[in-house]
């Protein structure tokens, strides 16, 4: 099977493309007035003074760019869309939100780990400003985007549609969704564990949107859970 013909935006997606359209413009306009909702908005470590239990959910809508908002748009319109139409809005709704909290929580213990293991303490009270500089950038990082929860999404779609072929540019010829998935989870790994000089990506946040929405799929599957939907 291959993917070809482009499906019109079931309501779930439309409404989220709008959301984070809206966001992005607003953010660029509250910027220009010396207002940063990237900062109020976005994922702080969970132990941070600037964490707020909201952003677990609002750092979803935050994007750092034009082509951060656009690839992640794409996203969510090439396999949200099949998505949302085969499980229907609420179902849909559910997975979506599901893999933007999962994404938060796994990025959330990744930072955790490397904060005891410097530290001894995931939360080090009164210490912070002692911390080694590479643990004081998790406690001054700002998570943003749908990445992670679009990561979610390749993965239920890679479980239902498997030897679906899709055309990654820029790479010449068709992937099956399956290997796809596969490829970005391990490159992600990599370069999360490779933590290179310059790289602002929370890879480990779409690590945790691909690992949730595979999880929750494979537990759909195996229980043939319709109680809500």
């Amino acid at each position: 099977m291959r993917f070809g013909q482009m499906a019109p935006l079931p309501p779930i997606c439309k409404n989220l493309l709008y959301i984070n359209i809206g966001v992005f413009v607003v953010t660029w306009i509250m910027g220009s007035r010396g207002i940063d909702l990237t900062s109020i908005l976005g994922l702080h470590y969970i132990d941070s003074p600037a964490f707020k239990p909201f952003q677990i959910f609002t750092y979803q809508f935050v994007h750092g760019g034009l082509w951060h908002i656009l690839l992640n748009m794409f996203g969510l319109y090439i396999f949200g869309s099949r998505l949302e139409q085969i499980w229907g809005e609420k179902k849909f709704l559910f997975f979506y939100l599901f893999c933007v909290a999962g994404s938060a929580i796994f990025t959330f213990g990744i930072d955790a780990f490397q904060v005891y293991k410097a530290t001894g303490f995931i939360s080090p009270i009164g210490k912070v400003d002692e911390l080694p500089g590479g643990i004081m950038e998790i406690y001054h990082k700002v998570t943003i985007g749908a990445s992670g929860a679009i990561m979610g999404l390749l993965a239920a779609f890679a479980m239902l549609f498997p030897n679906t072929e899709l055309m990654i540019i820029p790479i010449p010829f068709p992937i099956k969704a399956k290997y796809l998935a596969i490829g970005y989870g391990l490159i992600e790994v990599y370069l999360g564990f490779a933590n290179r000089y310059n790289d602002n990506i929370a890879h480990f946040a779409h690590v945790g949107g691909l690992l949730f929405g595979f999880l929750l799929v494979f537990y759909w599957n195996k229980t043939n859970r319709k109680t809500f939907f």
